[in-house]
């Protein structure tokens, strides 16, 4: 898990890589280079060292050819596998998956990528050939921004790096349009930034005599229509193997290994496939986080999950006092809206993590989208906020000039099943595409690598396809997770309630922090997105009961914070 970053063009000089290099630094703590050619190519990288910690393995990484070179983010957890079918045709220099990774490419091209299980973003130089290829992983859990405008393709792992060789930043209307009014976060090209873009996951591009291709190489749609009349015969089985797979995969590091810990249903499950595992595991630790608020905090779960087994728990608390500060550090580094308090709970788990040397932590995102989780798959609605009765963004706040041309965000709906639809908009347009920037930002902000096993590629096709009854049994959802889950878990334990959050951050917007609030959105009256009557209206009735959610009061004072 790292940082890349790449100019091709005019722009490509040691000042600009190295000035890109710096804005990413938390992302690869460890070691840090670029490879230049003047006005060219230039490749830079920030190392977080998790597999062969040695030199040999530092990047940018050459072929022994000469020819090709190689930054890549992420993680091959398959490597093994592909360096025994490599290995007689190619001499390895390193235990890494980075020359895995890059021989696997001499050897099968873009056929590659369908090979490689593990989430990845890379870019490789071709200097015969003058030209670049870059991937992103299928589900997009690495992230690959990048700026063209015909002579100079500039590509970074993070948007900041943009800033700092001239890219002028200005807002993108149209996605924050979208995202005040039906919380879209951009489509999966876009950002909220003009001229920045991102790579979506499953796709590649070629860059060549200042052509830019872009190409879909993951087809999960017809991946998913031929899965849907395949059967296992003993399905309860073989998913359970697939579980244990992707957990014994994610186990893979030169480094210590934790886990993140909540009081549900993923989290239960989770810890039982741990179990299972052939490791030392009281070198394991568990993370959970709290507020010290008892209507939220699950720590009363997990410490009974936990109860009789090795693991030590680290419990990370976030406290009222910390939002302000940490909340304008979390939104310059986010560089883009992101999820409220319960992301800046989350962070304090991996500042921890980090302080005790755990570098790679395991969570159960995913297994909601996969599994059909949330409650509007099984009432009917099309809503993409969980647990939220009233509709949670303020419209009427929105200038009339600044709203002219809206139209409602649509995603495709390829498959004939409504449920299916559901969940293959959450996994590649909203739940899964934003939940990955939050949680791959907040992560590498304290230089730690974030693993999801849930996400493996072979689990979720699979799970995914199967028929309604599978996921959602007599009004019991992720009835399969839930029945392979009791072939571990003791019988008696009790899980925490599903729950949209786990952070007061209602409360704590509208109570403790209401000064903080009311600072921040004020900033917003001089915004020309904004009706100034209007706004002061909806934060007033917020702070007078209406606050059966507070994601449009969050989605405010982040805007503020990111627009300063």
């Amino acid at each position: 898990m790292c940082g890349i970053t790449g100019i091709i063009g005019h722009k490509a000089n040691q000042q600009n890589i190295v000035s890109m290099l710096e804005a990413q630094k938390h992302r690869g703590p460890d070691f840090t280079d670029f490879w230049l050619q003047d006005g060219i190519v230039a490749l830079g990288h920030n190392r977080l060292s998790i597999i062969d910690l040695t030199e040999n393995a530092n990047q940018p990484f050459f072929s022994d050819c000469g020819n090709y070179v190689l930054v890549f983010n992420g993680e091959i957890y398959n490597y093994l596998e592909l360096r025994k079918e490599l290995q007689s045709r190619y001499t390895f220099k390193t235990q890494s998956d980075t020359e895995v990774l890059l021989n696997a490419y001499r050897e099968w091209g873009e056929d590659c990528l369908s090979r490689c299980n593990g989430m990845f973003s890379f870019a490789i130089w071709n200097k015969k050939e003058q030209s670049l290829f870059a991937a992103r992983d299928r589900f997009g859990v690495k992230p690959f921004h990048y700026f063209w405008e015909g002579n100079d393709f500039i590509f970074a792992s993070e948007i900041n790096p943009f800033w700092t060789v001239s890219i002028p930043k200005i807002p993108n209307d149209n996605v924050w349009l979208h995202y005040f009014s039906d919380g879209s976060y951009g489509q999966p090209d876009e950002t909220f930034w003009q001229h920045i873009q991102q790579l979506p996951g499953g796709h590649s591009l070629t860059l060549k005599n200042k052509q830019l291709k872009i190409k879909k190489w993951y087809h999960f749609e017809e991946r998913a229509v031929h899965l849907q009349s395949h059967f296992e015969k003993n399905e309860e089985d073989y998913i359970t193997n697939l579980l244990l797979k992707a957990i014994n995969f994610r186990f893979r590091a030169d480094v210590p290994v934790g886990f993140n810990l909540s009081g549900g249903l993923d989290s239960s499950t989770l810890l039982a496939l741990i179990d299972q595992q052939d490791i030392d595991k009281s070198a394991v630790e568990a993370f959970t986080f709290v507020t010290h608020d008892e209507r939220y905090d699950e720590l009363t779960w997990v410490k009974a999950m936990l109860e009789k087994r090795p693991y030590h728990l680290n419990v990370c608390a976030l406290s009222v006092k910390e939002i302000p500060d940490l909340a304008m550090k979390m939104a310059q580094h986010q560089a883009e809206p992101y999820g409220g308090i319960p992301t800046l709970a989350y962070s304090k788990i991996f500042q921890t993590a980090a302080q005790k040397g755990v570098k790679v932590l395991l969570d159960g995102q995913g297994a909601d989208e996969a599994w059909a989780g949330y409650d509007y798959y099984s009432n009917n609605s099309q809503s993409i906020v969980q647990g939220v009765a009233k509709f949670p963004f303020r419209t009427n706040v929105l200038d009339g000039d600044f709203t002219k041309g809206y139209s409602k965000t649509t995603y495709p709906k390829p498959f004939d099943d409504d449920l299916l639809n559901l969940q293959y908009r959450d996994l590649f347009y909203t739940k899964i595409p934003r939940a990955l920037r939050f949680n791959d930002r907040v992560s590498m902000l304290y230089g730690t690598e974030l693993r999801e096993p849930f996400l493996d590629y072979e689990l979720v096709e699979y799970v995914f396809c199967r028929p309604k009854e599978f996921k959602i049994k007599e009004g019991i959802q992720k009835w399969m997770l839930r029945k392979i889950a009791e072939q571990f878990l003791q019988k008696d334990l009790v899980l925490a309630p599903k729950r949209p959050l786990q952070t007061p951050q209602r409360e704590w917007l509208s109570e403790d922090l209401k000064e903080w609030v009311t600072a921040e959105v004020d900033l917003l009256k001089n915004n020309n997105w904004f009706a100034k009557t209007a706004l002061q209206k909806e934060l007033e009735n917020f702070y007078n009961g209406d606050n059966q959610s507070s994601f449009h009061i969050w989605q405010w004072v982040n805007a503020a914070q990111l627009l300063k």
